[in-house]
Protein backbone atom coordinates (compact mmCIF):
# COMPACT_ATOMS: atom_id res chain seq x y z
CA UNK A 1 0.00 0.00 0.00
CA UNK A 2 1.27 3.46 -1.05
CA UNK A 3 2.48 5.72 1.64
CA UNK A 4 0.68 8.76 1.96
CA UNK A 5 1.76 9.96 5.57
CA UNK A 6 1.25 13.60 5.75
CA UNK A 7 4.20 15.75 6.63
CA UNK A 8 4.42 16.84 10.64
CA UNK A 9 5.80 19.95 11.70
CA UNK A 10 6.95 20.99 14.58
CA UNK A 11 3.72 22.12 16.01
CA UNK A 12 2.96 17.98 15.54
CA UNK A 13 0.21 18.74 13.23
CA UNK A 14 0.12 17.52 9.37
CA UNK A 15 0.97 20.28 6.68
CA UNK A 16 -2.33 20.03 4.37
CA UNK A 17 -0.31 21.06 1.59
CA UNK A 18 1.47 17.97 1.41
CA UNK A 19 -0.85 15.37 3.59
CA UNK A 20 -2.11 13.53 0.05
CA UNK A 21 1.29 13.61 -1.58
CA UNK A 22 1.81 9.81 -2.15
CA UNK A 23 5.14 9.30 -0.50
CA UNK A 24 6.38 6.64 -2.45
CA UNK A 25 5.57 7.39 -5.62
CA UNK A 26 7.24 10.78 -4.74
CA UNK A 27 10.53 9.18 -3.79
CA UNK A 28 10.45 6.11 -6.05
CA UNK A 29 10.69 8.97 -9.08
CA UNK A 30 13.38 10.93 -7.63
CA UNK A 31 15.25 7.02 -7.26
CA UNK A 32 14.47 6.97 -10.55
CA UNK A 33 15.97 10.03 -11.65
CA UNK A 34 18.88 10.27 -9.65
CA UNK A 35 20.58 6.36 -8.32
CA UNK A 36 20.99 5.18 -11.83
CA UNK A 37 23.49 8.07 -12.62
CA UNK A 38 25.28 7.91 -9.09
CA UNK A 39 25.67 4.47 -9.88
CA UNK A 40 27.01 4.58 -13.16
CA UNK A 41 29.32 7.39 -11.58
CA UNK A 42 30.21 5.21 -8.88
CA UNK A 43 31.22 2.05 -11.19
CA UNK A 44 33.10 4.35 -13.09
CA UNK A 45 35.23 5.38 -10.23
CA UNK A 46 36.58 1.68 -8.87
CA UNK A 47 36.84 0.88 -13.11
CA UNK A 48 39.40 4.24 -13.02
CA UNK A 49 40.85 3.64 -9.59
CA UNK A 50 41.28 -0.24 -10.21
CA UNK A 51 42.52 -0.79 -13.83
CA UNK A 52 45.96 -1.06 -13.15
CA UNK A 53 45.47 -4.40 -11.77
CA UNK A 54 44.82 -4.90 -16.04
CA UNK A 55 47.33 -2.52 -16.87
CA UNK A 56 50.36 -4.04 -14.85
CA UNK A 57 50.67 -6.64 -17.23
CA UNK A 58 51.88 -4.41 -19.97
CA UNK A 59 53.49 -2.05 -17.45
CA UNK A 60 55.45 -4.72 -16.80
CA UNK A 61 56.29 -5.87 -20.35
CA UNK A 62 57.20 -2.19 -21.11
CA UNK A 63 58.76 -0.06 -18.37
CA UNK A 64 59.51 -3.33 -16.32
CA UNK A 65 57.58 -2.14 -12.96
CA UNK A 66 57.51 -5.03 -10.71
CA UNK A 67 55.22 -5.72 -7.78
CA UNK A 68 56.78 -3.51 -5.51
CA UNK A 69 56.33 -0.36 -8.08
CA UNK A 70 52.65 -1.62 -8.72
CA UNK A 71 52.17 -1.62 -4.78
CA UNK A 72 53.76 1.38 -4.35
CA UNK A 73 51.21 2.95 -6.92
CA UNK A 74 48.43 1.91 -5.16
CA UNK A 75 49.57 2.98 -2.11
CA UNK A 76 50.24 6.30 -3.21
CA UNK A 77 46.66 6.84 -4.65
CA UNK A 78 45.36 6.04 -1.61
CA UNK A 79 48.31 9.05 0.00
CA UNK A 80 46.38 11.79 -2.17
CA UNK A 81 43.13 10.48 -1.35
CA UNK A 82 43.60 10.56 2.85
CA UNK A 83 45.37 13.99 2.43
CA UNK A 84 42.61 15.88 0.14
CA UNK A 85 39.56 13.92 1.04
CA UNK A 86 38.51 16.80 3.82
CA UNK A 87 39.47 19.70 1.62
CA UNK A 88 37.43 18.36 -1.12
CA UNK A 89 34.36 18.07 1.65
CA UNK A 90 34.85 21.49 2.53
CA UNK A 91 34.76 23.06 -1.08
CA UNK A 92 31.41 20.49 -1.00
CA UNK A 93 29.97 23.17 1.56
CA UNK A 94 30.35 26.09 -0.67
CA UNK A 95 29.90 25.50 -4.20
CA UNK A 96 27.22 22.32 -3.83
CA UNK A 97 27.37 18.52 -3.56
CA UNK A 98 26.49 18.74 -8.01
CA UNK A 99 29.12 21.14 -8.84
CA UNK A 100 31.39 18.95 -6.65
CA UNK A 101 30.48 16.06 -8.23
CA UNK A 102 31.12 17.71 -11.60
CA UNK A 103 34.65 18.57 -10.68
CA UNK A 104 35.79 15.60 -8.96
CA UNK A 105 34.85 13.24 -12.20
CA UNK A 106 35.81 15.72 -15.34
CA UNK A 107 38.94 16.11 -12.99
CA UNK A 108 40.14 12.35 -12.48
CA UNK A 109 38.62 11.48 -16.24
CA UNK A 110 41.81 13.92 -17.88
CA UNK A 111 44.73 12.30 -14.99
CA UNK A 112 43.59 8.63 -16.30
CA UNK A 113 43.66 10.09 -19.68
CA UNK A 114 47.10 11.38 -18.49
CA UNK A 115 48.48 7.76 -17.06
CA UNK A 116 48.78 6.83 -20.93
CA UNK A 117 52.00 9.17 -20.95
CA UNK A 118 53.74 7.85 -17.99
CA UNK A 119 57.19 6.85 -18.93
CA UNK A 120 59.20 5.69 -15.27
CA UNK A 121 58.29 4.51 -11.89
CA UNK A 122 58.55 8.28 -11.02
CA UNK A 123 55.97 10.00 -13.19
CA UNK A 124 53.54 6.40 -12.53
CA UNK A 125 53.82 7.34 -8.99
CA UNK A 126 52.86 11.02 -9.66
CA UNK A 127 49.64 10.32 -11.67
CA UNK A 128 48.44 7.38 -8.92
CA UNK A 129 48.86 10.09 -6.29
CA UNK A 130 47.05 12.70 -8.53
CA UNK A 131 44.38 10.22 -9.50
CA UNK A 132 43.75 10.10 -5.48
CA UNK A 133 43.74 13.94 -5.00
CA UNK A 134 41.03 14.26 -7.77
CA UNK A 135 38.69 11.53 -6.81
CA UNK A 136 38.80 12.59 -2.91
CA UNK A 137 35.55 13.42 -1.87
CA UNK A 138 33.58 11.44 -4.77
CA UNK A 139 32.36 9.43 -1.76
CA UNK A 140 30.98 11.60 1.06
CA UNK A 141 29.42 13.91 -2.19
CA UNK A 142 27.46 10.90 -3.40
CA UNK A 143 26.32 10.47 0.39
CA UNK A 144 25.55 13.98 1.18
CA UNK A 145 23.94 14.47 -2.32
CA UNK A 146 21.57 11.51 -1.27
CA UNK A 147 20.77 13.07 1.86
CA UNK A 148 19.79 16.22 0.20
CA UNK A 149 17.07 14.05 -1.10
CA UNK A 150 15.99 11.39 0.85
CA UNK A 151 15.33 11.27 4.71
CA UNK A 152 17.12 9.29 6.79
CA UNK A 153 14.34 6.25 7.31
CA UNK A 154 14.55 6.35 3.43
CA UNK A 155 18.49 6.62 2.51
CA UNK A 156 19.77 3.18 3.94
CA UNK A 157 17.79 1.41 0.97
CA UNK A 158 19.37 4.18 -1.60
CA UNK A 159 23.05 3.84 0.36
CA UNK A 160 22.83 -0.28 -0.52
CA UNK A 161 21.77 0.32 -4.77
CA UNK A 162 24.94 2.65 -4.20
CA UNK A 163 26.94 0.38 -2.86
CA UNK A 164 26.16 -2.08 -5.60
CA UNK A 165 28.03 -0.21 -8.35
CA UNK A 166 31.45 -1.78 -6.12
CA UNK A 167 30.91 -5.37 -7.64
CA UNK A 168 29.84 -4.24 -10.61
CA UNK A 169 32.74 -2.23 -11.40
CA UNK A 170 34.60 -5.72 -10.49
CA UNK A 171 32.30 -7.25 -12.46
CA UNK A 172 33.01 -5.35 -15.91
CA UNK A 173 36.09 -3.36 -15.16
CA UNK A 174 38.17 -6.71 -16.01
CA UNK A 175 35.85 -7.19 -18.42
CA UNK A 176 36.05 -3.77 -20.31
CA UNK A 177 39.91 -3.35 -19.43
CA UNK A 178 41.35 -6.80 -20.60
CA UNK A 179 39.01 -6.38 -24.05
CA UNK A 180 40.60 -2.64 -24.68
CA UNK A 181 44.07 -3.97 -24.03
CA UNK A 182 43.12 -6.89 -25.99
CA UNK A 183 41.37 -5.35 -29.17
CA UNK A 184 43.92 -1.79 -28.94
CA UNK A 185 47.26 -3.10 -28.00
CA UNK A 186 49.41 -1.99 -30.75
CA UNK A 187 46.81 0.29 -32.88
CA UNK A 188 48.49 3.86 -34.02
CA UNK A 189 51.84 2.58 -32.17
CA UNK A 190 50.37 2.78 -28.94
CA UNK A 191 50.52 0.34 -26.44
CA UNK A 192 47.45 -2.10 -24.86
CA UNK A 193 47.90 -0.20 -21.49
CA UNK A 194 47.88 3.34 -23.19
CA UNK A 195 44.68 2.72 -25.05
CA UNK A 196 43.41 1.43 -21.45
CA UNK A 197 43.74 4.46 -20.20
CA UNK A 198 43.08 6.83 -22.99
CA UNK A 199 39.90 4.87 -23.55
CA UNK A 200 38.67 4.86 -19.83
CA UNK A 201 39.54 8.43 -18.67
CA UNK A 202 36.17 9.51 -21.10
CA UNK A 203 33.51 8.56 -19.49
CA UNK A 204 33.77 10.04 -16.33
CA UNK A 205 34.07 13.52 -18.37
CA UNK A 206 31.29 12.39 -20.35
CA UNK A 207 29.41 11.94 -17.38
CA UNK A 208 30.00 14.86 -15.35
CA UNK A 209 28.26 16.63 -18.19
CA UNK A 210 25.30 14.33 -17.53
CA UNK A 211 25.27 15.20 -13.74
CA UNK A 212 25.42 18.81 -14.90
CA UNK A 213 22.83 18.58 -16.99
CA UNK A 214 20.54 16.01 -15.07
CA UNK A 215 20.70 16.55 -11.58
CA UNK A 216 19.79 19.61 -9.40
CA UNK A 217 21.60 20.28 -6.19
CA UNK A 218 18.09 19.55 -4.01
CA UNK A 219 14.34 19.36 -4.63
CA UNK A 220 13.12 22.63 -4.57
CA UNK A 221 15.18 23.01 -8.10
CA UNK A 222 13.45 19.80 -9.41
CA UNK A 223 11.15 20.90 -12.03
CA UNK A 224 9.89 17.37 -12.80
CA UNK A 225 8.61 16.99 -9.41
CA UNK A 226 5.43 18.83 -8.57
CA UNK A 227 4.60 21.60 -6.51
CA UNK A 228 2.91 19.22 -4.20
CA UNK A 229 5.75 16.40 -4.42
CA UNK A 230 8.55 19.30 -3.71
CA UNK A 231 7.03 20.67 -0.61
CA UNK A 232 6.09 17.07 0.49
CA UNK A 233 10.08 16.30 0.10
CA UNK A 234 11.15 19.38 1.80
CA UNK A 235 9.07 18.90 4.47
CA UNK A 236 10.06 15.13 5.18
CA UNK A 237 13.68 16.68 5.08
CA UNK A 238 13.08 19.33 7.80
CA UNK A 239 11.42 17.73 10.08
CA UNK A 240 14.32 14.78 9.39
CA UNK A 241 16.61 17.66 10.21
CA UNK A 242 14.51 18.75 13.07
CA UNK A 243 15.32 15.53 14.47
CA UNK A 244 18.79 15.48 13.98
CA UNK A 245 19.06 19.00 15.52
CA UNK A 246 17.56 17.50 19.10
CA UNK A 247 19.57 14.19 19.10
CA UNK A 248 23.08 16.05 18.10
CA UNK A 249 22.80 19.45 18.47
CA UNK A 250 23.74 21.75 15.69
CA UNK A 251 26.98 23.16 14.03
CA UNK A 252 29.96 20.65 14.32
CA UNK A 253 27.86 18.84 16.83
CA UNK A 254 28.19 15.43 15.26
CA UNK A 255 31.72 15.47 14.19
CA UNK A 256 32.27 15.89 18.66
CA UNK A 257 29.80 13.22 19.30
CA UNK A 258 31.86 10.98 16.75
CA UNK A 259 35.31 11.79 18.19
CA UNK A 260 34.68 11.14 21.64
CA UNK A 261 33.02 7.40 21.16
CA UNK A 262 35.34 4.94 21.20
CA UNK A 263 33.09 2.59 19.54
CA UNK A 264 33.71 4.84 16.38
CA UNK A 265 37.07 4.44 16.91
CA UNK A 266 36.65 0.89 17.41
CA UNK A 267 34.75 0.47 13.83
CA UNK A 268 37.92 2.29 12.13
CA UNK A 269 39.77 -0.17 13.23
CA UNK A 270 37.94 -2.61 12.31
CA UNK A 271 37.72 -0.55 8.92
CA UNK A 272 41.50 -1.52 8.37
CA UNK A 273 40.39 -4.70 7.95
CA UNK A 274 37.82 -4.43 5.37
CA UNK A 275 40.16 -2.01 3.70
CA UNK A 276 42.82 -4.64 3.65
CA UNK A 277 40.27 -7.10 2.45
CA UNK A 278 39.43 -4.55 0.22
CA UNK A 279 42.92 -4.04 -1.73
CA UNK A 280 43.20 -7.73 -1.84
CA UNK A 281 39.47 -8.46 -4.13
CA UNK A 282 40.18 -5.09 -5.69
CA UNK A 283 43.59 -4.63 -7.16
CA UNK A 284 45.34 -8.10 -6.63
CA UNK A 285 42.38 -10.74 -8.08
CA UNK A 286 44.41 -10.07 -12.02
CA UNK A 287 47.98 -10.81 -10.41
CA UNK A 288 46.54 -13.45 -8.52
CA UNK A 289 45.36 -15.05 -11.53
CA UNK A 290 47.93 -14.45 -13.44
CA UNK A 291 50.44 -15.95 -11.13
CA UNK A 292 47.81 -19.07 -11.44
CA UNK A 293 48.97 -19.46 -14.89
CA UNK A 294 46.39 -17.46 -16.90
CA UNK A 295 48.75 -15.35 -19.65
CA UNK A 296 46.69 -13.50 -22.11
CA UNK A 297 44.71 -10.20 -21.11
CA UNK A 298 41.16 -11.15 -22.20
CA UNK A 299 41.18 -14.47 -20.21
CA UNK A 300 43.08 -12.69 -17.31
CA UNK A 301 39.94 -9.97 -17.42
CA UNK A 302 36.95 -12.77 -17.92
CA UNK A 303 38.51 -14.72 -15.10
CA UNK A 304 39.07 -11.52 -12.81
CA UNK A 305 34.91 -10.71 -13.93
CA UNK A 306 33.41 -13.87 -12.26
CA UNK A 307 34.46 -13.27 -8.59
CA UNK A 308 32.35 -10.17 -8.42
CA UNK A 309 29.32 -11.51 -10.56
CA UNK A 310 28.85 -14.05 -7.25
CA UNK A 311 29.66 -11.41 -4.83
CA UNK A 312 26.58 -9.48 -6.21
CA UNK A 313 24.18 -11.82 -5.57
CA UNK A 314 24.99 -12.99 -2.29
CA UNK A 315 25.77 -9.39 -1.04
CA UNK A 316 22.08 -8.86 -1.73
CA UNK A 317 20.74 -11.87 -0.35
CA UNK A 318 22.90 -11.24 2.94
CA UNK A 319 21.71 -7.88 3.10
CA UNK A 320 18.21 -8.50 2.86
CA UNK A 321 18.94 -11.61 5.51
CA UNK A 322 20.77 -8.95 7.99
CA UNK A 323 17.57 -6.15 7.43
CA UNK A 324 15.16 -8.66 7.86
CA UNK A 325 16.55 -10.03 11.63
CA UNK A 326 18.12 -6.94 12.05
CA UNK A 327 21.39 -8.17 13.44
CA UNK A 328 24.47 -6.30 11.60
CA UNK A 329 28.04 -7.92 14.16
CA UNK A 330 27.44 -11.51 13.34
CA UNK A 331 26.84 -10.80 9.75
CA UNK A 332 30.23 -8.80 9.15
CA UNK A 333 31.67 -11.07 11.05
CA UNK A 334 31.04 -14.22 9.71
CA UNK A 335 31.12 -12.51 6.20
CA UNK A 336 34.93 -11.45 6.86
CA UNK A 337 36.00 -15.03 8.78
CA UNK A 338 35.00 -16.56 5.45
CA UNK A 339 36.86 -13.93 3.39
CA UNK A 340 40.15 -14.64 5.59
CA UNK A 341 40.13 -18.33 5.12
CA UNK A 342 39.60 -17.76 1.11
CA UNK A 343 42.98 -16.17 1.25
CA UNK A 344 44.93 -18.28 3.32
CA UNK A 345 43.29 -21.08 0.72
CA UNK A 346 44.43 -19.15 -2.15
CA UNK A 347 47.62 -19.14 -0.80
CA UNK A 348 47.84 -22.26 -0.88
CA UNK A 349 46.30 -23.14 -4.41
CA UNK A 350 49.49 -22.74 -5.85
CA UNK A 351 48.07 -22.53 -10.31
CA UNK A 352 45.14 -24.66 -10.37
CA UNK A 353 43.14 -21.88 -12.04
CA UNK A 354 39.88 -23.55 -11.54
CA UNK A 355 40.19 -23.53 -7.81
CA UNK A 356 41.90 -20.23 -7.68
CA UNK A 357 38.92 -18.97 -9.64
CA UNK A 358 36.44 -20.33 -7.12
CA UNK A 359 38.18 -19.29 -3.81
CA UNK A 360 38.54 -16.06 -5.08
CA UNK A 361 34.93 -15.86 -6.29
CA UNK A 362 34.16 -16.79 -2.10
CA UNK A 363 36.40 -14.27 -1.66
CA UNK A 364 34.39 -11.67 -3.21
CA UNK A 365 31.31 -12.85 -2.06
CA UNK A 366 32.38 -12.58 1.42
CA UNK A 367 34.05 -9.30 0.99
CA UNK A 368 31.10 -7.47 -0.57
CA UNK A 369 28.63 -9.50 2.32
CA UNK A 370 30.66 -8.11 5.12
CA UNK A 371 31.46 -4.54 3.56
CA UNK A 372 27.91 -3.95 3.09
CA UNK A 373 26.51 -4.81 6.49
CA UNK A 374 29.45 -3.40 8.52
CA UNK A 375 28.32 0.26 6.49
CA UNK A 376 25.24 0.22 8.36
CA UNK A 377 26.67 0.11 11.57
CA UNK A 378 27.77 3.37 12.56
CA UNK A 379 24.30 4.79 11.26
CA UNK A 380 22.04 2.66 13.60
CA UNK A 381 24.87 3.18 16.60
CA UNK A 382 25.12 7.02 15.61
CA UNK A 383 22.38 9.36 15.83
CA UNK A 384 21.96 10.86 11.71
CA UNK A 385 24.37 13.98 12.29
CA UNK A 386 26.75 12.24 14.28
CA UNK A 387 26.69 9.27 12.00
CA UNK A 388 27.95 11.58 8.78
CA UNK A 389 30.96 12.48 10.75
CA UNK A 390 31.36 9.03 12.19
CA UNK A 391 31.49 7.49 8.93
CA UNK A 392 34.19 10.28 8.08
CA UNK A 393 36.16 8.84 10.76
CA UNK A 394 35.85 4.83 10.29
CA UNK A 395 36.11 5.65 6.20
CA UNK A 396 39.57 7.55 7.22
CA UNK A 397 40.94 5.20 9.68
CA UNK A 398 40.54 2.20 6.68
CA UNK A 399 41.67 4.38 4.01
CA UNK A 400 45.44 4.23 6.01
CA UNK A 401 45.32 0.47 5.81
CA UNK A 402 44.25 0.78 2.19
CA UNK A 403 47.22 3.22 1.75
CA UNK A 404 49.81 0.44 3.35
CA UNK A 405 48.59 -2.78 2.47
CA UNK A 406 49.21 -2.96 -1.59
CA UNK A 407 52.73 -1.68 -0.83
CA UNK A 408 53.18 -4.07 1.92
CA UNK A 409 51.89 -6.89 -0.54
CA UNK A 410 54.26 -5.60 -3.23
CA UNK A 411 57.38 -5.68 -1.07
CA UNK A 412 56.35 -9.32 0.55
CA UNK A 413 56.04 -10.53 -3.56
CA UNK A 414 59.26 -9.02 -4.42
CA UNK A 415 61.01 -10.16 -1.35
CA UNK A 416 59.69 -13.74 -1.60
CA UNK A 417 58.31 -14.37 -5.50
CA UNK A 418 55.19 -15.24 -4.21
CA UNK A 419 52.11 -13.84 -2.99
CA UNK A 420 51.27 -16.52 -0.65
CA UNK A 421 52.48 -14.71 2.46
CA UNK A 422 51.02 -11.84 1.49
CA UNK A 423 47.99 -13.12 1.45
CA UNK A 424 48.07 -14.87 5.17
CA UNK A 425 49.28 -11.86 6.40
CA UNK A 426 46.51 -9.87 5.19
CA UNK A 427 43.83 -12.48 6.61
CA UNK A 428 45.61 -12.24 9.86
CA UNK A 429 44.34 -8.35 10.13
CA UNK A 430 40.73 -9.51 8.69
CA UNK A 431 40.69 -12.07 11.47
CA UNK A 432 41.66 -9.14 14.49
CA UNK A 433 39.32 -6.73 12.76
CA UNK A 434 36.34 -9.72 13.42
CA UNK A 435 38.27 -10.27 17.43
CA UNK A 436 37.84 -6.18 17.16
CA UNK A 437 34.59 -5.79 16.02
CA UNK A 438 32.23 -8.83 18.03
CA UNK A 439 34.03 -7.64 21.62
CA UNK A 440 34.23 -3.85 20.88
CA UNK A 441 30.47 -3.28 19.56
CA UNK A 442 27.63 -4.90 22.16
CA UNK A 443 24.07 -6.39 20.52
CA UNK A 444 23.23 -4.10 22.50
CA UNK A 445 24.42 -0.91 21.18
CA UNK A 446 22.47 -1.94 18.20
CA UNK A 447 18.72 -1.53 19.16
CA UNK A 448 16.94 -0.81 15.98
CA UNK A 449 13.07 -0.65 15.56
CA UNK A 450 11.06 -2.17 12.47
Amino acid sequence: MAESASAVGPSGRADPDTAAVDRDATYRKIALRVMPLLVVCYVVSFIDRTNIGIAQEGLKRDLDFGPAVYGLGVTLFFVGFILFEVPSNALLGRIGARKTLVRIMSSWGVVTIATMFVQNEWTFYLARFLLGVTEAGFFPGALYFLSCWFPSARRTRMTAIFFVGVPISGMLGSLVSGGIMHVFGGVAGLADWQWLFLIEGIPPILLALAVLRWLVDEPGQAKWLTPAQRAAVRADLEADQQCKGEQTGHGRGGLLIALRDKKVWVLGLCACGAYTLANAVSFWTPRIISEAGVGDVLDLGLFSALPPLLGVLVMLAVGRHSDRTLERRWHAATSWLIAAAAMVAISFAGQNVLLVVVLLAVLAAAHYSGLTVFYSIPSIYLSDRAAVAGIAVVTSMGSFAAAASPALLGFIQSATGSLALGLQFSALIVLLAVVLLLFGVKASDLNENR
